[in-house]
């Protein structure tokens, strides 16, 4: 079972993932030191959390915001209470991969330190004015053009970006995207391709693609994030409704 998960055995994963990371880069002639691993813990308890950052990661991603806040408030309660071993340890950075509502905007700001899936120019001006700081930020992208999935189309990236580029408060770093479910991970290598000339374009640094079942054509075609949840912590669970 998931939960039953040992700090050994997350660790096992860890390496395991950071190995075909390894191996992917190398595939593409880059340097794996340039692509970071975030687990994407949604669904799992706050103590398997615990286990990834005692593995040594320091990247968390949760979809859904208030999860993130009861996740995130039981993980420094247990680190201020000395549960977990480090006082001296780098702090997560938690990044938000999910659908943001605007309503949520200002729980999302005191809560992640990263915004991957800011979708529309209305949502990051909602930032902007809420934020009290420049906040890091990336756009999300539909480029597959899933009636399913969130994200600016393609064709609208380069005016989308100039204009969040003028907020005051939004640091637009890169972009980000979720590529379809398929059985075949090199089915989605054109999407991944795509996500890249489009980043390029607009002279940004971050690419946030791929996950458990692609990551590594994601890291071929040029992702400096990757988001993995099932490949460390098993089978995800669902929260009860």
């Amino acid at each position: 079972m998931t939960r039953t998960l040992a700090v050994h055995d997350m660790a096992t994963n860890i390496q395991a993932v950071r190995e075909r990371i390894t191996a992917a880069a190398g595939r593409a002639g880059r340097d794996p030191a340039t692509v970071t691993l975030i687990a994407v813990s949604k669904t799992f308890p706050v103590e398997m959390v615990r286990m990834v950052v005692a593995a040594g990661l320091r990247d968390l991603g949760e979809n859904r915001v208030q999860e993130a806040v009861d996740k995130r408030a039981a993980f420094e309660s247990a680190t201020s209470d000395g549960a977990i071993a480090s006082g001296s340890a780098p702090r997560p950075t938690w990044h938000l991969i999910g659908h943001l509502q605007t309503n949520k905007v200002k729980t999302a700001l005191q809560t992640f330190d990263i915004l991957q899936s800011i979708d529309s120019l209305r949502l990051a001006e909602t930032v902007s004015r809420q934020a009290i700081a420049p906040v890091d930020v990336l756009l999300e992208v539909n480029v597959a053009g899933e009636a399913t999935k969130f994200g600016v189309a393609p064709g609208d990236v380069p005016r989308t970006v100039e204009q969040v580029g003028r907020l005051e408060h939004v640091r637009l770093t890169g972009l980000m995207t979720v590529a379809p479910a398929v059985s075949d991970p090199d089915a989605v290598r054109a999407v991944f391709r795509t996500l890249r000339e489009l980043r390029d374009a607009a002279g940004l640094t971050e690419l946030s693609m791929g996950m458990s079942n692609d990551y590594e054509i994601a890291v071929e075609e040029g992702a400096t994030m990757v988001r993995i949840g099932r490949a460390i912590f098993g089978e995800r669970p669902e929260l009860a409704q």
